[in-house]
């Protein structure tokens, strides 16, 4: 069986992290604009976490086991449908997931960290380079050791994250 690319889905796809990117991006440039040094730090932290939530919920589709969704369907439950949908397509839900809203917030988890930076070195004499390397260090040291830690818990509770993932967007789902 030969695997072929699917050119239509890349195009999607890239698109789609056109735009999350430039939504995320202004959303973030705007909030980051005029607030204090606390308040850019805390949004930094909420990207990285959405960024690891995102990779969390990737891994687990990408591991889940369709049987239980196909039950939960059978017998009407709530995101059963949904959770099927989902686990039949783990390629592009975890290339959404993983690629696009979880390199899009690493993205912009490092560019909040600019602002981090200018803020501190305007409050403090520190060293701009030190201050730099050590923002960056640890907005890299938080995302990968996140998404190290949420990879394990993702395919050990996949099914779980799936079924919690699947109520959430069943929510959406209108033609039940």
């Amino acid at each position: 069986m030969k695997n072929k690319t699917d050119f239509k889905w890349v195009f999607i796809v890239t698109i789609l992290a056109f735009i999350i990117s430039i939504v995320m991006t202004l959303f973030s440039t705007m909030v980051l604009e005029n607030v204090g040094l606390l308040i850019a730090i805390l949004i930094t932290f909420l990207f990285i976490l959405l960024g690891i939530i995102f990779d969390i919920v990737g891994v687990a589709v990408t591991s889940g086991d369709e049987v239980a969704f196909h039950s939960m369907s059978a017998r009407k439950i709530r995101g059963g449908k949904v959770g099927v949908k989902l686990l039949k397509n783990t390629d592009k839900v975890s290339s959404v997931c993983c690629d696009v809203v979880g390199d899009v917030c690493g993205i912009i988890s490092g560019t909040s960290g600019v602002v981090i930076v200018s803020l501190i070195i305007k409050l403090t004499d520190i060293n701009e380079l030190l201050v730099s390397l050590i923002v960056t260090g640890l907005i890299s040291a938080l995302t990968i050791g996140g998404k190290a830690l949420g990879k394990g818990f993702a395919i050990n509770r996949s099914k779980e994250i799936v079924t919690v993932v699947s109520k959430i967007l069943s929510i959406f789902e209108f033609n039940r």
